[in-house]
């Protein structure tokens, strides 16, 4: 007796070739579009528990970049610490190798303090703490972009803007399990590290700008979280240090994280 094989047709091999690749494509499509809601549940998750959180205090480490015209990155480093009681007051500092700089807001008055100048410009502007940073950002081009973070909807004011987002998975921050959600926009990309569990606070944020050649970035790491913590009456009082000297908004010079002049470049 003969034996011969019994080989599939052509066009029958063709359709299982289609019905593969769709199957694939359509588990490709399934699990961006998990990561991509996954990820805008996290943030939301982070959002609202910063946002119900009466008071934090925080430590924080920066570092910000800048590219020369040679396209070498330089980075800058600051420390600083902060405390927040919402919804109108706030206390920061941060001390770097060319500045060390305290900023004060008691809901009626804003006062910055340039430490190593020993001067310090005031102004009332009453409101909340999100109207103070975004008065920074527009008359006092302060761009603070940890300050995302501390605004009363930081979902709200980082999702517009997002062209795609991705849930990476999860990384360790300073031995802390941490979601690791990245995000675009048409001008830059930014991750940030939200903590596993019933806390969901972010432990780091980078910002890597894509409109300028090398793409700088700036760092954040937080530490030492505390919420909901008991603030001092006098904690966001303001006294100026022994002759220290009064001075308008505009004239208060050498309080950026990048020294003026010391790299010949284009900052984010």
């Amino acid at each position: 007796m003969r034996l011969t094989a019994s080989w599939p047709k052509a066009s029958t091999v063709s359709q299982c070739a289609l019905v593969v690749a769709f199957v694939s494509m359509t588990l490709m499509v399934s699990s961006f579009a998990l990561a991509q809601d996954d990820a805008t549940k996290i943030l939301k998750a982070m959002s609202d528990y910063m946002a119900s959180r009466k008071s934090i205090s925080l430590t924080f480490n920066s570092d910000i970049e800048v590219i020369t015209p040679e396209i070498q990155k330089i980075q800058f480093a600051s420390s600083g610490k902060l405390l927040l009681s919402r919804p109108d007051k706030l206390r920061a500092t941060r001390t770097g190798g060319y500045s060390d700089v305290e900023l004060l807001f008691d809901g009626e008055t804003i006062t910055v303090l340039g430490k190593n100048l020993n001067v310090y410009a005031q102004s009332e502007t009453p409101g909340t703490v999100d109207q103070l940073i975004d008065l920074l950002r527009k008359q006092y081009s302060l761009e603070m972009p940890g300050a995302d973070l501390l605004v009363s909807n930081p979902y709200g004011l980082l999702m517009p803007t997002v062209i795609d987002a991705k849930h990476v998975g999860r990384g360790v921050i300073d031995g802390v399990e941490c979601e690791h959600l990245a995000f675009r926009t048409q001008d830059t990309d930014w991750q940030i590290w939200v903590e596993v569990g019933d806390h969901p606070i972010p432990h780091k944020y980078v910002i890597t700008s894509k409109a300028t050649a090398a793409a700088p970035q700036y760092t954040l790491l937080i530490k030492d979280w505390k919420t909901d913590i008991e603030i001092g009456a006098d904690a966001f009082a303001f006294q100026p240090p022994a002759d220290a000297k009064k001075v308008d908004f505009k004239t208060l010079h050498d309080i950026d994280e990048v020294p003026p002049g010391a790299v010949n470049g284009e900052k984010r």
